[in-house]
């Protein structure tokens, strides 16, 4: 069962690079976040309502919550910026930065593999943002760029204080996202507060569902029983991505998104110690 559970949640998450420029295309960054963030709770709240209590442990997600909505107002931003394929592949350079933080924060002495392999990912991060000219130096879009990279450091660093809570994971998620829900309040009403067209809220409740919720279950129970085989095919979501991402958007693939896919892919498994 624990691998069946690994398969959905990589043809799920392999949908939503899809999803969120669907979705950006009838609402704001700002507008996606609060309403899949909504979706998310009530997804949560339904699961740990029976075993519902607070204490002072629950604290620790005001400012899991932060670096939550933190994260998604930049991944969303870069979306709504670069195409959906440079977007993704920005994004998952996180493994790549979570090696580097573990350095200062884990005190981790990187080996010689660990090192290349940063060098290796992080040349593929740049063939995606060149588009394949590295010698123009010259980036498509630099501020989406920026915004891209921006989300890999913020995941690494929601994922480094994750996993150090040891609560149930709908305790932890739904904590999380009910704090996250509470700051992107202030956000949704400086942008103006309205209920979104029919087809963008049914695009926001998706990404809630199948980017945050079922999604993570789904991907927890996995690891819990079979890490290893869960851990080598959730290196197909970037690849799955790209297909889902042309059948559905319409984009063409450029071969440097491949190239620069690969290059990242390569990265990350050098870069495992």
């Amino acid at each position: 069962m624990s691998r069946k559970h690994a398969i959905g949640a990589v043809l799920l998450w392999s949908t939503v690079a899809s999803a969120f420029k669907l979705s950006l295309r009838h609402m704001s960054p700002i507008q996606l976040l609060f309403w899949a963030f909504l979706t998310s709770l009530v997804l949560y709240g339904v699961l740990y309502f029976r075993e519902f209590r607070f204490s002072r442990e629950n604290l620790r997600s005001a400012y899991l919550g932060f670096v939550l909505l933190l994260y998604y107002l930049i991944l969303f931003s870069a979306y709504n910026r670069l195409q959906a394929q440079e977007a993704q592949a920005l994004n998952y350079t996180w493994p790549l930065v979570l090696v580097v933080l573990s350095i200062p924060l884990l005190g981790r002495r990187p080996k010689a593999g660990a090192v290349f392999g940063l060098f290796i990912g992080f040349l593929g991060a740049l063939v995606v943002a060149t588009r394949g000219d590295l010698l123009s130096i010259g980036l498509s879009n630099p501020t989406g760029d920026a915004l891209g990279l921006g989300s890999a450091i913020v995941w690494a660093v929601y994922w480094l204080l994750n996993v150090r809570d040891g609560r149930r994971l709908e305790e932890k998620m739904f904590w999380n996202f009910a704090f996250a829900l509470l700051y992107s309040l202030p956000l949704m009403l400086l942008a103006g507060f309205s209920l979104p067209p029919l087809e963008a809220l049914a695009g926001a409740v998706y990404v809630g569902l199948f980017e945050m919720g079922v999604t993570y279950i789904l991907w927890y129970r996995a690891v819990e029983t079979d890490v290893a085989f869960a851990s080598n095919l959730a290196y197909l979501v970037p690849f799955l991505s790209l297909l889902f991402i042309s059948l559905i958007l319409g984009e063409r693939v450029e071969t440097a998104t491949v190239l620069g896919l690969v290059l990242i892919v390569a990265g990350i498994l050098l870069g495992r110690e």
